[in-house]
């Protein structure tokens, strides 16, 4: 207001609106003086595209440079009639304005904040303005510095992501002489997750189901995220079925609700669990899945030992190998099924404690095994081809895919037979005896010897009991020596039928392949049993020539074989078992 101004007010009259205190106290503020550096409260008069005027009860309008309010908003600009603060830089310029600084003012308000946060450790407002050195400008009144390293809790990448927000920091470094403010968003994060971890700490409770959000993926399962508490899922606990991964089940970023199984406030581990809000498909299978019902379902895993198929989710059967086919040997499943391929099968077996279902893929299909034992009788002949040798016997298909055994025992009637090989030859056509069928086992036992001659028939025919004659020690045993024949037989000649002094064993006088003359005491063609004797037998003529001719013989004769070992054992048990001593038979 003028001095003019001033004078015109004084002299009216009382009831002209004169006030006597009011002019006193216009004087007394026309004549108090400012002093540069002083904050000052004032109120705005009008505002332009240069300054912005402001009534602060002086002499003179206090003008503040339209630049000054650059960094605000236009929303938030001053309006005439608001009350600002401003810093008085100099009581009167070349236009006769007092010049006032807003932005001194603010940053001033700005720092004393900045200090008392500070020191109380509360946290600051600001706004990010760009990328500088080794961090982010920001703006909390004043410009304050915030390290790369303290922008997160985790490490960021790329910290333009956080340019223009507004967001809360930690004034963790102050030196007000050199303008320096050092912020922190970290520390306000880190404080904000452990408010939130204490907070669902005390809402964690076993067997509660909670809401999170699936944080990161590993191998074996997930983190949710329970709202600053992270807990694992396992992708044993994600699904009652089968989950090759997690992925399977569940994404980063998806909100799942799951079941707290378990909370260790100590250790802060948290176990989750999301099939648990479903019912257990086991808990009522057999009424499901009874034993017998013929199923569908799609193969998930091949294995060297069988097939696992799911029927629905959480219930898996296993095919085993031996369940695949009811004619082939089946070695890997991957030969008769393939991964995604739906089958069908038949329950064989529920095992609920162990959470087991068995199935069968054959049973799907007649059994060709009882189709056999209805289609032949024990005794019939059949044909075969020999499909393969071994030590103990030769395998004959007679119906495709289904073999039967003809064991060595059953390739000869006297001779032993070591190997299959040495009777039959693989891809053969025979023609066999059926001398039994077990379904259940799947095993067929075949004959081939009521083909071949009877050796024992041929050497009953040829001779007889009380004859002496030439043969090989094929055996010796503490009951006795066992003696090849000719024609392939063996003979047994018990201890108390040698000449063996008292105390003496058979192994000091006889050894495996030494010749030996003996006389034969008895035939038994049904029983297939030669019993032999030494004593009382004749020393042989060194050269005659029916002495050349036997052992010509018997060195001519392809390796002989004794009559099933069996069988002589069970001579000797008779013997052992109190036998009488056969009586030696005459000789002629």
């Amino acid at each position: 207001m003028s001095p003019e101004e001033l004078k015109d007010r004084a002299g009216r009259k009382p009831e002209e609106g004169g006030d006597n205190g009011d002019f006193a106290q216009l004087l007394a503020e026309s004549e108090r003086s400012l002093t540069e550096g002083e904050l000052i409260r004032g109120r705005v008069l009008q505002v332009t595209d240069d300054e912005v005027l402001v009534d602060i009860g002086f002499k003179s309008e206090g003008m503040i440079p339209r630049r000054e309010f650059a960094h605000v908003p236009a929303d938030q600009m001053p309006q005439p009639g608001q009350e600002i603060d401003a810093i008085l830089e100099k009581t009167e310029d070349a236009s006769g304005y007092v010049v006032l600084s807003y932005e001194k003012a603010r940053r001033n308000k700005a720092w004393d904040a900045v200090e008392q946060a500070f020191q109380s450790g509360a946290p600051v407002r600001g706004r990010v303005l760009e990328r500088v050195k080794g961090g982010l400008a920001v703006d909390i009144g004043v410009r304050a510095f915030l390290p790369g390293s303290l922008a997160d809790t985790r490490p960021l990448k790329n910290l333009d992501v956080l340019r223009g927000r507004e967001l809360d920091f930690r004034v963790v470094g102050l030196d007000k002489k050199r303008g320096n403010i050092v912020l922190s968003r970290k520390a306000v994060l880190e404080e904000l997750a452990d408010a939130r971890k204490k907070e669902a700490a005390a809402a964690l409770a076993e067997g509660r189901t909670m809401k999170g959000v699936v944080k990161n993926l590993t191998e074996y399962g997930a983190f949710v995220d329970l709202g600053g508490i992270d807990g694992l899922l396992h992708i044993t606990d994600m699904s009652w079925g089968r989950l090759a991964h997690p992925s399977d089940a569940v994404k980063v970023g998806q909100e799942v609700e799951v079941k707290v199984l378990k909370f260790d406030p100590e250790s802060g581990r948290i176990s989750l669990g999301m099939k648990q809000l479903k019912p257990d498909p086991w808990h009522d299978l057999p009424a499901h899945y009874p034993v017998g019902a013929r199923v569908r379902g799609t193969v998930v895993s091949l294995t060297d030992y069988g097939a696992f198929v799911e029927l629905e989710e959480g219930i898996e059967g296993l095919i085993h190998v031996s369940e695949m086919s009811w004619t082939k040997k089946v070695k890997n499943p991957s030969k008769i099924l393939t991964i995604g391929e739906v089958v069908e099968a038949v329950i064989s077996d529920v095992n609920v404690e162990q959470r087991r279902l068995s199935l069968s893929l054959r049973a799907t299909e007649p059994n060709p095994w009882e189709a056999l034992a209805e289609k032949y009788r024990i005794g019939d002949r059949v044909e075969g081809v020999v499909r393969n040798l071994t030590d103990f016997g030769a395998f004959v298909e007679i119906e495709e895919g289904i073999d039967g055994l003809v064991h060595v025992s059953d390739m000869s009637w006297g001779r032993r037979v070591k190997h299959a090989s040495e009777v039959l030859k693989k891809g053969d056509k025979i023609q066999a005896v059926l001398t039994a069928i077990d379904v259940e086992n799947r095993r067929i036992s075949l004959s081939i010897k009521e083909f071949r001659p009877n050796e024992w028939e041929e050497f009953a025919s040829e001779h007889h009991p009380g004859e002496v004659v030439s043969g090989t020690v094929a055996k010796v045993a503490d009951f006795g020596v066992f003696v090849r024949l000719p024609g392939g037989l063996e003979g047994l000649m018990h201890i108390s039928e040698t000449n063996l002094p008292r105390g003496r064993k058979l192994s000091e006088f006889y050894h495996p392949d030494d010749p030996i003359r003996v006389r034969i005491l008895r035939i038994e063609v049904d029983e297939q049993r030669i019993g032999l004797s030494s004593r009382d037998v004749p020393e042989e003529e060194p050269h005659a020539p029916e002495a050349e001719a036997s052992g010509a013989e018997a060195a001519g004769e392809e390796e002989p074989t004794a009559p099933a070992e069996e069988a002589a054992g069970e001579a000797h048990g008779e013997d052992e078992a109190g036998a009488k001593e056969p009586a030696a038979e005459p000789s002629e």
